[in-house]
Formats: C-alpha cells, sequence, structure tokens
C-alpha cells in the first residue's frame, strides 16, 4: 500500500555546524525527527500530544542513514518523510533531505519506530484506528 509522503522546510544554524565547517551528523536526526513531528500534526492530523494523552509515544527502534553530501551554515533544504510501511509492531519512516541550493540529495534513510506504553515504557500494539490513520 503506498502512503503519502510531506516536506518540511529547514534552514541550517549555526550550532549545527561541527568543527569541519558542515553539519555535524547527529543534527540530521534532529532534523528528521523535527519535520516528523510537525507534520505527525500539520498534515496527518494526529500530534504527537494526541498519542501521549491516549497514553502511547513512539520511540526509534533503529536509525539508518546514508550520507551523500554536507550541508553547510545558513543552507535551507527540505526533510521529505513519509510511512514505508505500518502494522501493530509499529512502523518504519522513510525519509529524504534535499538541498534546496543545488537540488541534490544530502542524506536517506529510515526510522523503525515502536509503539509503547507510556504508563510501563514496553512496546504495545499498534491500535487498528492509528494504522488506518496513517494510510493516507
Amino acid at each position: 500500500m503506498p502512503y503519502s509522503t510531506f516536506e518540511t522546510e529547514h534552514r541550517v544554524r549555526p550550532d549545527d555546524i561541527d568543527m569541519f565547517q558542515h553539519v555535524h551528523n547527529s543534527r540530521y536526526f534532529d532534523y528528521v525527527l523535527a519535520a516528523r513531528y510537525e507534520q505527525m500534526d500539520r498534515f496527518y492530523g494526529m500530534s504527537m500530544e494526541k498519542f501521549m494523552e491516549r497514553g502511547f509515544g513512539w520511540v526509534v527502534r533503529t536509525a539508518h542513514v546514508d550520507y551523500k553530501r554536507a550541508l553547510t551554515m545558513g543552507e535551507y533544504f527540505t526533510v521529505r518523510t513519509g510511512i514505508e510501511s505500518i502494522n501493530d509492531k509499529g512502523c518504519r519512516v522513510a525519509f529524504t533531505l534535499t538541498s534546496k541550493n543545488t537540488g541534490k540529495v544530502c542524506c536517506d534513510g529510515y526510522f523503525d519506530y515502536v509503539m509503547i506504553d507510556m504508563a510501563t515504557g514496553r512496546g504495545t500494539k499498534v491500535p487498528e484506528d492509528v494504522i488506518a490513520h496513517y494510510g493516507i
């Protein structure tokens, strides 16, 4: 089943830069997570806060990033994300970061998420209504 993808624009800030004068590798994770946080609310209409009100949270189980080219100070870029697969155990969200200056992909990859029960901190089944809701 194909799922929708969404884009969020960001700009590299001074505190994102490492000693080699490009974005530190850990910031790419932050960019994807920040974009996903916004997209959950804006495009899916199901914010992280709504999950928490229901006693659920999403936790990253696996992160895979393929770095292709560096982002630099002040550069604008887009973060494109979309669910690749979802089931009662969790979901995989694929992403691509693309430089607005060059139109070239800076990195891509995926995150595997597991739903947790906030009260216990343990994995739990993803409710059917959530699976259906993300099927846009």
